[in-house]
Order: structure tokens, then sequence, then C-alpha cells
């Protein structure tokens, strides 16, 4: 079987440190090409894999099978729908995008096309934490805490200069990571209530359809000493605190890789974490964003 071609858009961190060496090294897959906003960055990244670089877009989407994104959400959700349309697959990032419309016409797009996608919720692809969240939805999980505390201030930062993490804040960028975890074991959301703290820190409640609740709390701007992640499920037995797994990220990103790939076998478009789930995530975001008020 051949393996199955994929074209990379974007060329930072992301781009370098995960999805280039994860695609390249994918016993499946095949790194054919890049394209990025920066062409001389595109053409370095592309000739550390003896790959294509690609001064059009337009090109790299004809030129492969399908297309990974590492790219600041508002240019993924324009560029995927070109992809789609192309009846190119789709290994997208979180969150697919930061306008819900245009999230909505991504899914659109998708559903028309028939194509397959997968949404790199990286905490989703690892399977001691994945094996974690089903064992709390059968074991009957009542509630969470989350907090996702992170700071772009620690030294050598490599998103310390993302100005779309900058504008939108803890919400968009690890809420995410949060609400993958929470959704599937405690449902949909039916209430939504919070505040905002100093910087980009929020905290806000959940009240999720089956009558379960969970707290959150995110930022990108805590102290470096303040920083702090952990999510913890309550049943009737207890609290349940997620599993303390390295996570190479590398190695999860391939995992992602290789459940696209069988949805295209097998013609699948009903991933767990594929784009109507990245979807539904947005809609969560932008209502927490108009519940927590005013920036």
């Amino acid at each position: 079987m051949q393996p199955t071609r994929f074209g990379l858009v974007g060329t930072g961190h992301w781009a370098r440190e995960v999805h280039a060496p994860g695609l390249a090294g994918h016993p499946d897959a095949e790194l054919v090409g890049v394209w990025g906003r920066d062409q001389g960055k595109a053409t370095e990244l592309a000739a550390a894999h003896g790959v294509t670089s690609y001064a059009d877009v337009e090109a790299l989407i004809d030129a492969v099978d399908a297309v990974a994104f590492a790219v600041p959400p508002a240019v993924q959700a324009e560029l995927a729908l070109r992809a789609a349309a192309a009846g190119r697959h789709l290994l997208l990032e979180k969150p697919v995008a930061t306008d819900l419309a245009a999230a909505d016409r991504l899914l659109a797009a998708v559903e028309e096309a028939g194509v397959s996608t997968v949404v790199f919720f990286t905490d989703r692809f690892v399977p001691e934490r994945e094996a974690w969240l089903r064992e709390r939805l059968e074991c009957g999980a009542l509630g969470a805490h989350a907090q996702w505390l992170a700071s772009l201030r620690t030294p050598q930062n490599p998103y310390a200069q993302s100005l779309w993490r900058q504008q939108e804040g803890a919400l968009w960028d690890v809420g995410p990571h949060a609400l993958s975890a929470l959704l599937p074991v405690l449902g949909p959301v039916a209430d939504i209530g919070g505040a905002r703290g100093f910087d980009d820190l929020v905290s806000f409640v959940l009240t999720h359809e089956g009558g379960a609740t969970s707290t959150v709390q995110l930022s990108l701007t805590m102290p470096p000493e303040a920083i702090r992640f952990s999510l913890e499920f309550y049943d009737a037995q207890g609290w349940h605190a997620r599993p303390d797994s390295s996570v190479e990220v590398v190695v999860a990103q391939q995992r992602a890789v290789t459940e696209l790939l069988g949805q295209i076998r097998e013609a699948r478009t009903d991933h767990r974490c594929g784009v109507r789930f990245g979807r539904d995530v947005v809609e969560l975001l932008h209502r927490i964003d108009l519940a927590l008020g005013a920036r």
C-alpha cells in the first residue's frame, strides 16, 4: 500500500518540532511538501526533510492526499476550507477557528466533500489518558475540576511572540485542551458562569446537561512560579486525577495521523475528535467568552 501523501501548512515551532518530524517518521505517511506565509522558513523546513517548498498553497494542496495544519486558527480555517473543497483529508489544530461562522463553514465544506478529519487535541492521543477518560465515563463521573495555568513569560518560551495567543488569551489556546477532556465524560453544557481575573486569567463553572458541574481555570500569563496543570473527576468513589504519564508530543501526533489514515481507508468521517467535535468546542468557547463579559 502506498503511503498517504501529506502537505504541511505552517513553519513555526509546532510545525518544525511536531508535525514535520511526525509526518516524516510515520511508516504509512509521506511528507511531500511545505508551505508557509514566510517563504524563507518554508524553504528551510522543507530542505531539512528533503521535500519540496511550495510558494503557492494551492499547488501544495494539488500535490497531496491530505493536509496537516500548524498555523493560527484564523489562517487554518480559511486554508482548510480550500483543502476540503479540493477533496483533501485534514489533520487540524485546535481550535479549528476562533470565529463560529468560520467553523460552521469548515464543517459544511468537510461534510459536502466527504473527507476525513482529525483535530489534534494532544491528550486525546495519549493512550493512558484516553483510557482514563473512558473509565471516568463508565464510572459515572459527577463533576470535575481543571486547571491549565501556563506562562508565556518563561525563558525561551517558543510561543511568547504568538500574536493570536496574545490577542485571544488562554480561553482559546488552552481552553480546547480542557474542554476536549470534559465534554466526552460529562456531556454537553447547559449553563455557564464565571469571571475574568488578572491578565488573561479566566475562571468559570460549566453545568452540564446531565446535572454534573465542572470548574475550570485557564491562563497563559501566570507568574512562572505559579504554573499548574491538573484535571480531576469525582464520582461516588472519590476523586480521580489524570494519569501523570509522560507525553511525547511527536508520538501523540503520529497516533493522530494513524487514526486519520484509518478513517481514510474506511471512508469514515465519524472520528471522536473530527471537525464536528472541533466545531462544537469552538461554539462552547464562544459561549464562555460571552458569559465572561467584556475583556
